[in-house]
């Protein structure tokens, strides 16, 4: 299964794709991981990333889409993947299928978490407090939180007018949750 997880900061992307890992049994591909990955490697791409970044700049799709090229090369992702953080705007959408496309592995579905805003900035001030940063206040969160939705709306209209887009509920435990996102995946049983 290749699977596409979107949320908003706080939403529990990260969370839920490492449980989904282990139950689909196929790779979490984190771009902000693989990026980091690259770079400390040394390879190619990975020294034009830092370039990139050292220069304060964000790196371009192009860099992106060929280290996710590279990633969905190993034998590892050959029975699906869980790709976390990618796309965030409609290029890398259009990008991600035109590439899984010519590699002979297109998305089954993007899975949208959906959590109310509020709740998102308690969960996100509440991990700051934890980890002792200060950048998080319930007014710089709000304003990333917009900027995320006026930047991924698109891709969920993207993917739903592909219909590939599956909205899951967020708001509760993580194991309800998780429940919540392996029913939509898998399809129920018929009976006759």
């Amino acid at each position: 299964m290749r699977l596409v997880l979107l949320g908003a900061p706080g939403s529990g992307k990260g969370t839920q794709a490492a449980r989904l890992k282990d139950h689909l049994q196929v790779p979490h591909i984190s771009t902000g991981d693989l990026l980091r990955a690259e770079v400390a490697a040394g390879s190619k791409l990975g020294l034009e990333a830092k370039a990139v970044m050292d220069a304060g700049n964000l790196v371009s799709d192009e860099i992106l889409l060929g280290m996710l090229e590279d990633r969905f090369s190993r034998p590892d992702t050959h029975g699906g993947f869980i790709l976390d953080g990618y796309p965030r705007n409609l290029a890398q959408a259009d990008a991600l299928d035109a590439l899984l496309k010519r590699i002979g592995q297109p998305m089954d579905f993007a899975v949208q978490l959906e959590v109310p805003t509020e709740l998102l900035v308690q969960r996100i001030a509440g991990r700051a407090a934890e980890q002792g940063r200060k950048d998080d206040s319930p007014e710089a969160v709000r304003t990333r939180l917009k900027v995320y939705d006026e930047l991924t709306a698109p891709v969920i209209e993207y993917y739903r007018q592909h219909g590939r887009l599956t909205v899951v509920d967020g708001v509760g435990s993580l194991d309800e949750v998780f429940t919540r996102i392996i029913e939509a995946l898998e399809p129920a049983p018929t009976v006759g």
